[in-house]
Protein backbone atom coordinates (compact mmCIF):
# COMPACT_ATOMS: atom_id res chain seq x y z
CA UNK A 1 0.00 0.00 0.00
CA UNK A 2 1.20 3.33 -0.97
CA UNK A 3 0.68 6.24 1.90
CA UNK A 4 1.28 9.61 1.12
CA UNK A 5 2.11 11.58 4.09
CA UNK A 6 1.22 15.55 4.26
CA UNK A 7 2.76 17.23 7.24
CA UNK A 8 1.88 20.79 8.31
CA UNK A 9 0.69 23.08 10.94
CA UNK A 10 -3.04 23.55 9.19
CA UNK A 11 -3.76 26.15 11.18
CA UNK A 12 -6.36 26.27 10.53
CA UNK A 13 -6.94 22.94 7.61
CA UNK A 14 -8.05 24.79 3.89
CA UNK A 15 -9.36 24.40 0.54
CA UNK A 16 -5.80 24.43 -0.40
CA UNK A 17 -4.62 21.67 1.94
CA UNK A 18 -7.35 19.46 0.78
CA UNK A 19 -6.73 19.64 -2.99
CA UNK A 20 -3.08 18.79 -2.30
CA UNK A 21 -4.17 15.85 -0.57
CA UNK A 22 -6.50 14.79 -2.84
CA UNK A 23 -4.74 15.40 -6.09
CA UNK A 24 -1.97 12.85 -4.09
CA UNK A 25 -4.41 10.35 -3.85
CA UNK A 26 -5.68 10.44 -7.41
CA UNK A 27 -2.89 11.40 -9.38
CA UNK A 28 -0.01 10.25 -7.77
CA UNK A 29 -0.60 6.56 -6.74
CA UNK A 30 -1.58 7.25 -3.11
CA UNK A 31 -4.02 4.69 -1.51
CA UNK A 32 -3.66 6.89 1.02
CA UNK A 33 -3.11 10.41 1.98
CA UNK A 34 -2.61 11.24 5.89
CA UNK A 35 -2.87 14.69 6.93
CA UNK A 36 0.03 15.04 10.03
CA UNK A 37 -0.21 18.13 12.36
CA UNK A 38 2.30 19.56 13.02
CA UNK A 39 2.86 21.12 16.95
CA UNK A 40 5.15 24.13 16.02
CA UNK A 41 6.38 24.68 12.67
CA UNK A 42 10.08 26.06 13.19
CA UNK A 43 9.82 28.72 10.42
CA UNK A 44 6.67 29.99 11.91
CA UNK A 45 5.33 32.03 14.86
CA UNK A 46 3.62 30.35 17.71
CA UNK A 47 1.87 33.61 18.49
CA UNK A 48 -1.64 33.32 16.85
CA UNK A 49 -1.68 29.24 16.60
CA UNK A 50 -4.57 26.91 17.27
CA UNK A 51 -3.60 24.69 19.66
CA UNK A 52 -2.80 21.10 17.96
CA UNK A 53 -5.97 19.21 18.90
CA UNK A 54 -8.32 22.08 17.44
CA UNK A 55 -6.28 21.74 14.33
CA UNK A 56 -6.29 17.76 15.00
CA UNK A 57 -10.05 18.21 15.21
CA UNK A 58 -10.21 20.50 12.11
CA UNK A 59 -8.55 18.07 9.71
CA UNK A 60 -10.89 15.17 11.12
CA UNK A 61 -14.09 17.71 10.46
CA UNK A 62 -12.68 18.66 6.53
CA UNK A 63 -12.04 15.29 5.88
CA UNK A 64 -15.05 13.54 7.36
CA UNK A 65 -15.08 10.17 5.86
CA UNK A 66 -14.02 10.94 2.59
CA UNK A 67 -12.22 7.23 1.35
CA UNK A 68 -8.25 7.27 1.69
CA UNK A 69 -7.50 10.50 4.05
CA UNK A 70 -7.08 10.27 7.48
CA UNK A 71 -5.25 12.28 10.58
CA UNK A 72 -2.80 12.12 12.17
CA UNK A 73 -1.20 13.54 15.49
CA UNK A 74 1.65 11.08 15.37
CA UNK A 75 3.89 14.77 16.07
CA UNK A 76 3.00 15.55 19.00
CA UNK A 77 4.89 13.20 21.52
CA UNK A 78 8.26 14.54 19.57
CA UNK A 79 9.94 17.36 21.37
CA UNK A 80 8.83 20.92 19.95
CA UNK A 81 11.83 22.67 17.95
Amino acid sequence: MHIGLFFGSFNPVHIGHMAIANYMQQFAGMQEVWLVVSPQNPLKEKNGLLDQNQRLFLIDLAIDDAPGLRSSNIEFALPLP
